[in-house]
C-alpha cells in the first residue's frame, strides 16, 4: 500500500525546492551564466533523494572535451539518474517539450529537442547538438530511440551520431570523445533485481506517466548502478557506423555483466585491491 503521508511530504519538498531554483536557473539561462550548467544537477540530487533512487557510479566521465554520452534508456528516471551525477544536457524527442512538468524541466536543462519524422531538419538538429559539444557541454544521447525492459540494449540508431562529426571542425585537438554508459537497475529494498521484476523499473511507451510513478512510490527504493565505459575518438577519419557501432557493443557488455552482478571494472578492482 502507498503511504500517501511520504508521497505528499516527498511531493511538497520538492516543489519547495523547485520554486526556489527555478526563478535562479531561469535568470542563469537568460543571462548565459555558469550557474545554469551546475543547478539541475543540485536538483536531480534531491529528487532521486526523495524518490529513493539510490545510485552507484562506476568509473568516470571523460575529462576531455567535447564530451558525447551515449547511454541505454530505460525510465525517465534516467535522467533524473544522469543528471545527479554530471552536469549534461540531454537530446530529446520534440514532443517532450509539451509534457506536463517534465517538458519544464527539460527546457530548464537546455536539452537539445529533435524532431524525429523530420528528415530536412535532421543536419540543423545535428549542427545544433555539434554547438554545444564544441562549446565544452556534455551532451547525453539515447541512440536506441525509445526505452527498453531494462534486461537488454536494442538496436541504436546512428543518424544522431553525425552530432559527433559536426562538432570536430570546433574541436582544438580534431577530435570529439564518444563515451559509453550503461544505466542499470538492480535492486530494490536492498535485494538483487532478477530481470522478471526488473520491468518494475522500466517505463514502457503505453504506460501512463501517473500511474508509473505511483508504481515506483509503491516499491520504494531502487538501485541504480552506472557504468563509464572507455571512450571512443571520433576525429575528421572516423567512420559513424564503425563508431556506433563500437559505442554498442560495449554498452551492451556494461549492462549484460552488470546485470549478471560481476561486472569486468568490479573484478579488475578487486584483483587490483587485492
Amino acid at each position: 500500500m502507498i503511504n500517501w503521508v511520504r508521497v505528499a511530504l516527498c511531493g511538497a519538498l520538492l516543489v519547495l525546492v523547485s520554486l526556489v531554483l527555478m526563478p535562479v536557473q531561469i535568470l542563469c539561462l537568460w543571462l548565459d551564466l555558469k550557474p545554469r550548467r551546475w543547478l539541475p544537477r543540485f536538483w536531480h540530487r534531491v529528487a532521486c533523494l526523495l524518490l529513493g533512487l539510490r545510485v552507484r557510479v562506476h568509473g568516470e566521465p571523460e575529462r576531455r572535451r567535447p564530451l558525447l554520452l551515449s547511454a541505454n534508456h530505460v525510465s525517465w528516471k534516467d535522467i533524473l539518474v544522469l543528471s545527479s551525477v554530471a552536469d549534461v544536457v540531454f537530446v530529446a524527442k520534440s514532443e517532450v517539450k509539451t509534457w506536463p512538468v517534465f517538458g519544464l524541466l527539460a527546457r530548464l536543462q537546455a536539452s537539445v529537442f529533435i524532431e524525429r519524422d523530420q528528415k530536412r531538419t535532421t543536419g540543423h538538429q545535428v549542427n545544433e547538438i555539434g554547438r554545444r559539444l564544441a562549446d565544452g557541454e556534455i551532451v547525453v544521447l539515447f541512440p536506441e530511440g525509445t526505452t527498453s525492459d531494462g534486461n537488454r540494449l536494442l538496436d541504436i540508431k546512428t543518424s544522431l551520431f553525425g552530432a559527433a562529426a559536426s562538432a570536430v571542425p570546433h574541436s582544438p585537438t580534431g577530435v570529439v570523445h564518444v563515451q559509453p554508459l550503461a544505466i542499470s537497475y538492480t535492486g530494490i529494498h536492498g535485494m538483487p533485481m532478477g530481470r522478471y521484476n526488473r520491468p518494475i523499473a522500466a517505463w514502457p511507451g503505453d504506460i501512463g506517466l501517473v500511474p508509473h510513478l505511483l508504481g515506483v512510490l509503491r516499491e520504494g527504493a531502487l538501485d541504480v548502478d552506472v557504468d563509464f565505459g572507455e571512450a571512443v575518438d571520433y576525429d575528421r577519419h572516423a567512420n559513424r557506423k564503425d563508431v556506433s557501432r563500437t559505442i554498442e557493443a560495449r554498452i551492451r557488455s556494461m549492462l549484460s555483466d552488470r546485470l549478471r552482478g560481476r561486472p569486468k571494472l568490479d573484478r579488475v578492482v578487486a584483483r587490483a585491491e587485492r
